[in-house]
């Protein structure tokens, strides 16, 4: 369940800090983003009255940009990489893994709220891989059958 009153007063905070014109949309985006984690309907309707651009094209430009969310963001964001390295070696089963483990397909959110799953085009590991990162550690070498330990804060970042 939203919090309406928390997103209402997270998205005016952020208001404040510009003009209201069609230019600033993105940025106003992002702002509203990183303040709530994510970009709830109700926060794109405040922001579609207030730069005068119709909801269908804030709507648009934001699932455009796959920079966006649209549910909020899990206590741990598991970022699994996808960069050449880590596809040639295995990183398309370890994704398979990580969303069978999880219950979520890439850009969910477990129900609980502990894990967001995402991919990302390079982790910057390439040597190391197959890589996985969660939040701000890094899992190195992984197979499916280490996935679980991951999850469970038993593998080696």
């Amino acid at each position: 369940m939203e919090d309406t009153q928390a997103i209402d007063s997270g998205v005016e905070e952020v208001l404040a800090r510009f003009e209201g014109r069609r230019g600033e949309l993105i940025g106003i985006l992002q702002a509203v983003q990183e303040r709530l984690g994510y970009l709830p309907t109700r926060a794109l309707l405040r922001i579609a009255r207030f730069t005068r651009v119709p909801e269908s094209q804030v709507f648009g430009v934001s699932s455009f940009y796959a920079q966006f969310r649209f549910t909020p963001m899990g206590r741990r964001r598991v970022m699994v990489c996808q960069g050449t390295a880590c596809h040639v070696r295995g990183g398309a089963k370890i994704l398979e893994e990580m969303e069978k483990q999880l219950g979520v397909r890439p850009g969910g959110t477990t129900t609980d709220m502990e894990y967001s799953l995402d991919t990302v085009a390079c982790i910057g590991c390439c040597s190391l891989a197959p890589c996985v990162m969660v939040n701000k550690e890094v899992f190195a070498s992984l197979t499916p059958k280490k996935v679980k330990d991951v999850l469970a804060g038993r593998g080696e970042g």
